[in-house]
């Protein structure tokens, strides 16, 4: 039985209609999804997700770069539901943490998730803070594995920082393929985010090497028929 949660992310709205009944438990969003949807009203398009939310948890970003307009967008999007989280980065665009602006929200009981961070050192500043709290700790696991550096490692460590100090969750961010489920299910981890594309393939495992071979044996041979290729 699985138990971490399945967030997906940036879907369309059709996306979300088509997911109705499935085994997901959130939805998160920042700019770069909405911009590749062509969103152009930002609080509007925020709405209509929180609409087809079936009222999951929904991560909306904030687009501030200082404490004060960080401050009154989170509020800003807090309000549109009690089922909002809202996403803070982890430092502003200079490298300055953002943990006056997380402090702040934390007073404000602003349902938080921590977002692009990639190191135990920048979750041990802000733990203090969130810890009393159910906010979310998005690790960027598939960009750790980028740099070069093992995600899983770094993960499980910080897995068990994270549950032995707070409440929060710890969610895997960016994953390069839906195996990382199960990699993240074994670091600890409570949640991955997944797009739509990437949780459709979860139906892949448990098939056996040699039917999905076959299969893949089949997909070439057809593509090279239907396209009338000849040697």
């Amino acid at each position: 039985m699985r138990k971490i949660q399945i967030y997906i992310d940036g879907p369309t709205e059709d996306e979300m209609i088509s997911l109705k009944g499935e085994d997901i438990s959130g939805y998160t969003f920042n700019p770069t999804p909405f911009k590749n949807l062509g969103v152009t009203d930002y609080l509007g398009h925020s709405r209509r997700v929180l609409d087809i939310s079936n009222n999951l948890p929904v991560s909306l970003e904030v687009i501030g770069d200082n404490y004060d307009e960080i401050v009154s967008q989170a509020k800003q999007l807090a309000s549109l539901g009690e089922n909002v989280f809202v996403k803070v980065p982890i430092t502003y665009t200079s490298g300055v943490s953002t943990i006056d602006t997380i402090k702040t929200l934390v007073d404000a009981n602003i349902n938080l998730n921590i977002t692009a961070i990639f190191t135990i050192e920048q979750i041990q500043e802000i733990l203090p803070t969130i810890k009393d709290t159910k906010a979310i700790i998005s690790v960027f696991a598939g960009r750790i594995y980028d740099i070069g550096s093992d995600a899983s490692i770094k993960l499980s460590e910080i897995s068990t920082y994270v549950h032995e100090n707070s409440s929060c969750d710890l969610l895997w961010a960016s994953p390069r393929m839906h195996y990382d489920l199960i990699t993240a299910e074994k670091c600890g981890c409570d949640i991955i985010t997944m797009t739509n594309a990437m949780y459709k393939k979860l139906s892949l495992i448990g098939k056996s090497p040699e039917e999905y071979s076959l299969e893949t044996v089949k997909m070439f041979y057809d593509d090279a028929v239907s396209s009338g290729f000849k040697i």
